[in-house]
């Protein structure tokens, strides 16, 4: 039979103890003295637990005890989390991305800092989860929809604007704004710069000697005012498509003068050249700049026969009928789908030249000439060349100084034309028969969407040549009365269904 463990286990510990005693006396004997018999001990045997189990007393004993107590197993990282943590720490020197698996990758761009160089992430990090951090812990406010839907191309447009913006001529290094330009040649679309600082004004020196009353003011000279010139950099933009310009200065307070809002002819020159060396340009917009006839005519000189501008907008300028009769030309050697004249100073003559060219026109879609002074005679010009006009769709005459006459030959107009989608005569004086003529001849049209005659004379019977029109064209869905000496008719052919029933 065996033996139980527990017995084996004894026996084990006697003949370690016997085999140690008989090696004690036998080194004793060597030594020469008589080895003395060991000593009964009076100590009693430890006494055994109950349910004492040998192999677990052996497995206490040779537990491993850690020198800190706080070391656990559980709270060890992967090797793989500390290489990533290396990774982004050591990322501004040693840029290690492409070569990661996309899992580890990912992880590394979630870790990173949005204060990086651009240096160092314009190139390698494509990452929109990574750029959209940038951009919101930059802007509190984000319209990733004005810049395509990118947000790295939303980051570098908008950095490129704030470096114009703030740009000082004679002070601010140019290598600031030049040196960004490896760095977001691809990603820049558009610019929108609504400011242009002019340079620092300093006082003149005192002059030494006895001060003479001599000398007038007029032998001062005055510093230069030109503003940045963008050639440089449009240049290095491959891809730029739209540019939104506005020369003048923000929240000049206390500091307010004439100078700070002068669009000088060096500037024009120059954004002339700019934008002719540009052919991926598409939209152009100019405002607000005190744009009169001659800078006018420089800059649209140097845009016949733009390759791919679709888009003008010289609005809230001091253009009069020169201007006009320049754009007018432009019409005819350009593919431009869209002009705006909006706030200016042309009157009829210019009118009349922009309906010349419009009557052989086959590109334009949009017009807007609101906020001038064509009157009668400039409207019914452009009434007589949408007789034969193809292609304008939108018409914005509001502000014009417009009368009966106009209105009577625009009622004609749209019994025919088969083209215009929206006509806006808003802010004019078009009366009560020349509401009902237009009312009329809307009837007879299929094609308009939208007819906007707010805050014209019109007298409280046309709310029912309203419902007349409104019954009568079929694609219309509503209409609306602010009161009765104003109203509009909105037509949308999505609420169609709805008005029908």
């Amino acid at each position: 039979m065996q033996e139980p463990l527990g017995t084996l286990a004894l026996s084990a510990l006697n003949r370690s103890s016997v085999s140690t005693q008989d090696k004690s006396s036998t080194v004793a004997q060597a030594s020469g003295t008589a080895a003395q018999p060991p000593r009964p001990s009076n100590t009693p045997p430890p006494s055994k637990p109950k349910g004492w189990n040998s192999r677990a007393g052996v497995s206490r004993m040779r537990r491993i005890i850690a020198e800190d107590p706080e070391w656990s197993l559980a709270i060890v990282p992967p090797l793989t989390e500390l290489c990533i943590q290396h990774i982004v720490k050591n990322f501004q020197n040693n840029p290690i991305l492409k070569e990661l698996l996309p899992e580890h990758k990912q992880k590394v761009l979630d870790l990173l800092s949005p204060d990086l160089p651009l240096a160092v992430t314009a190139n390698l990090i494509h990452d929109e989860s990574y750029w959209r951090r940038c951009c919101t812990q930059r802007w509190p406010v984000c319209h990733v929809a004005k810049h395509g839907g990118s947000w790295k191309h939303m980051f570098f447009e908008r950095h490129l604007e704030n470096l114009l913006k703030h740009f000082i001529p004679n002070t601010t290094d140019p290598a600031v704004i030049l040196d960004l330009l490896p760095l977001c040649r691809n990603y820049v679309r558009r610019l929108s710069v609504d400011q242009f600082l002019p340079p620092v004004k300093l006082r003149p020196p005192p002059r030494s000697g006895d001060p003479s009353d001599s000398g007038s003011e007029a032998e001062l000279e005055e510093p230069a005012t030109d503003h940045y010139q963008l050639g440089d950099l449009v240049a290095g933009l491959s891809h730029l498509e739209e540019l939104d310009l506005v020369y003048g200065v923000k929240d000049c307070g206390m500091n307010f003068e004439w100078n700070l809002f002068l669009f000088t002819y060096s500037d024009c020159h120059s954004l002339a050249a700019t934008i002719k060396a540009c052919h991926t340009l598409k939209i152009f917009r100019l405002t607000r700049s005190k744009v009169d006839d001659d800078k006018a005519r420089i800059l649209i000189r140097s845009l016949l026969d733009h390759p791919a501008l679709e888009e003008l907008d010289l609005s809230h300028n001091l253009i009069g009928d020169r201007g006009a009769r320049a754009s007018a030309k432009l019409l005819n050697h350009s593919h431009l789908r869209v002009l705006n004249l909006a706030n200016n100073r042309v009157r009829a003559p210019g009118a009349q030249s922009l309906a010349y060219a419009l009557a052989h026109n086959t590109n334009l879609i949009s017009l807007n000439l609101r906020l001038n002074c064509i009157e009668d005679e400039g409207g019914q010009a452009l009434a007589h060349a949408l007789q034969t006009n193809r292609c304008l769709t939108t018409l914005h005459l509001g502000g014009n100084e417009l009368s009966e006459p106009t209105a009577t030959l625009l009622s004609q107009v749209l019994a025919i034309n088969t083209t215009l989608t929206s006509i806006n005569l808003s802010c004019n004086h078009i009366g009560l028969d020349g509401g009902k003529q237009l009312l009329e001849g809307m009837s007879d049209n299929r094609t308009l969407l939208e007819f906007d005659l707010r805050l014209s004379d019109v007298a409280q019977e046309s709310e029912y040549l309203i419902g007349q029109a409104v019954s009568a064209n079929r694609e219309a869905a509503r209409w609306q009365t602010s009161n009765p000496s104003h109203f509009m008719l909105a037509v949308s052919a999505k609420d169609s269904e709805n008005s029908a029933g």
